[in-house]
């Protein structure tokens, strides 16, 4: 009777986690996460590492979508000890952070390979970088279109819809899929700008 109810009860599982978009390949015991095992997000984040009674427990790794991954201890499902690397191996410093300060403001990828000859300077960590469709931001884990306010992943699949805060940060602070000419009117020339400024009177 107890390993029909462990078949049972690992069907019941199977077909919560096929609802929420969720996948586990590892070990069980009694219908429960318990082991060495992999479990999906449905956003295609996944966890691999050490399981008990269902949760993230002991040493484990969450590797995001981006390239980056967040290694920890877990107890219980709460990371107690970890350490976040970028998609490009820089490792985050909660102390003495050196990286993109006031001092030095160079992306990573030119701190481990140097600075690219004047007037190719990188515009992104990545170098090609992203191009960004059409009326779009590049948020930094997918491309924000303002239209519809939906994040998409790079890959295309979809992320999230933004809030109000999140579309006022984006528009200000991310690069776009277009330029803008900032300080002059494009349509007026030089020598008409000239002029209007020498016809003021003092």
């Amino acid at each position: 009777t107890l390993h029909a109810f462990s078949t049972l009860h690992r069907k019941q599982d199977i077909v919560l986690m096929e609802h929420i978009g969720s996948s586990y390949n590892g070990a069980t015991k009694f219908g429960r996460m318990e082991g060495e095992g992999e479990y999906t997000f449905p956003t295609n984040t996944r966890y691999v590492g050490e399981m008990k009674d269902g949760m993230f427990h002991g040493k484990g790794v969450l590797y995001f979508p981006n390239g980056s991954k967040y290694e920890s201890t877990w107890e219980n499902g709460i990371a107690k000890q970890g350490t976040f690397t970028f998609a490009d191996g820089l490792q985050y410093q909660e102390k003495d952070w050196s990286y993109c300060n006031g001092y030095d403001r160079r992306f990573y990828t030119e701190r481990c390979n140097g600075l690219r000859p004047a007037g190719k300077s990188q515009i992104t960590d990545l170098h090609p970088p992203r191009a960004i469709p059409d009326g779009c931001y590049d948020c930094g884990d997918g491309f924000y279109n303002p239209s519809t306010r939906v994040v998409t992943a790079y890959t295309g699949r979809f992320l999230r819809s933004a809030d109000d805060q999140e579309h006022e940060w984006i528009v200000r602070t991310c690069r776009k899929a277009w330029n803008e000419v900032c300080g002059a009117e494009p349509e007026k020339s030089a020598a008409a700008r000239c002029e209007e400024s020498s016809n003021v009177n003092f």
